[in-house]
């Protein structure tokens, strides 16, 4: 059974994500590891005798047995990252989990998916705040991900409950137990537009060390991530540091100078590490989600006249493609980045070009 040995691989003592994904692309999946000799083991990079031997003790099956056991009882979806219902954005990430454990019925890959986070202190400045940009969202078939812990996150996932988007919470522990307890009936309203994801098997504990490790998976499932109110130090800046080391979009609200909650969003602005929002509309207008309020002929997608050589370009290679981050098409037009960025502010002026998430750009069509 393919699920049991990718299982039991998650249980090798002393395996990483990373690691896990080497030892698959050698041996071709995760049945063909454990049938691969010691020998041979030895032979792929990052596996020394210790770690051969840990694969091929058969209590990494004993567990991953228990686990399907609870898997099929409690009707757990487990994914495995070269599943095609793990989420794509995630799975760009190099230390993204190679099994991820889903109750609920939310699209994991849905057009659009932002996460929402910031301090377990929340004010009523960061709760309005965080209420009405989910309010906001509702006309855009979001998916809003955040951690269902105190304050912000909690406040997010209720706000999309209140307004039927679909909300899913990153936990760090297993789906066996819920932490904290006192978000029972929200996680259980979520279920029915949304649902808790986790890379932790059950039996495991919500223990310290799990929730940074827990940030990377709010981070990297979203095009973007949304700091409501946060303090210097905490696991809403530890979030937005991820997401920038992913390269992916990070905006925050601004705060009154002096208040502790909001140091930490004044920190990202003025350190350049988030965008600005000073309303609701700015996020839309951001992610490009709102349609160009220029009309333009068809002839002019075709080919706009009033182009110079380097625009006609970049024009010309945007309409090859969906979409191109600045980097490829750097390569494609071999324009140096700071020319390229140049003509596509100029593209954007004109309405005929958009910037997308993780600095990627499309034809407005």
């Amino acid at each position: 059974m393919p699920l049991l040995h990718q299982l039991a691989l998650t249980f090798v003592p002393g395996i990483g994500d990373v690691l896990a994904k080497n030892l698959i692309s050698y041996c071709g999946n995760a049945e063909e590891i454990f049938k691969t000799s010691h020998r041979k083991l030895l032979q792929i990079p990052g596996i020394g005798p210790k770690m051969a031997a840990s694969i091929l003790n058969p209590i990494c099956f004993n567990k991953a047995e228990t686990e399907m056991r609870f898997i099929e009882k409690n009707k757990v979806e487990a994914i495995f990252y070269t599943d095609a219902a793990y989420p794509k954005r995630l799975k760009n990430c190099i230390d993204a989990p190679i099994m991820l454990f889903f109750r609920g019925n939310a699209d994991l890959n849905k057009q659009r998916v932002i996460s929402i986070v910031g301090t377990r202190n929340a004010t009523a400045y960061g709760r309005d705040l965080c209420e009405g940009l989910v309010a906001h969202l509702k006309d855009f078939e979001v998916t809003v991900v955040s951690g269902l812990a105190y304050g912000i996150d909690i406040c997010a996932h209720k706000a999309c409950v209140k307004n039927q988007i679909s909300t899913v919470g990153i936990l760090g522990h297993g789906l066996d137990r819920l932490y904290p307890a006192q978000h029972r009936n929200t996680a259980e309203k979520m279920m029915e537009n949304g649902g808790l994801l986790t890379e932790f098997p059950s039996q495991t504990n919500p223990d310290r060390e799990n929730f940074p490790k827990r940030n990377r998976i709010i981070a990297g499932m979203a095009d973007a991530t949304i700091v409501v109110e946060a303090s210097v130090k905490g696991g809403a800046l530890i979030t937005a540091e991820i997401a920038n080391s992913y390269n992916r979009d990070v905006f925050t609200f601004p705060g009154r100078i002096g208040d502790e909650f909001s140091e930490g969003c004044n920190f990202l602005i003025r350190f350049n590490k988030a965008g600005l929002l000073t309303s609701y509309a700015d996020l839309a207008e951001q992610l490009g989600w709102l349609d160009s309020k220029l009309t333009l002929k068809k002839q002019q997608l075709l080919f706009p006249v009033d182009l110079n050589a380097d625009e006609s370009l970049i024009f010309e290679k945007l309409k090859l493609y969906e979409q191109l981050g600045i980097d490829d098409l750097a390569i494609k037009t071999n324009m140096p980045v700071s020319i390229l960025a140049m003509n596509l502010l100029n593209l954007e002026m004109q309405g005929l070009v958009r910037t997308l998430p993780g600095k990627s750009y499309s034809l407005i069509k």
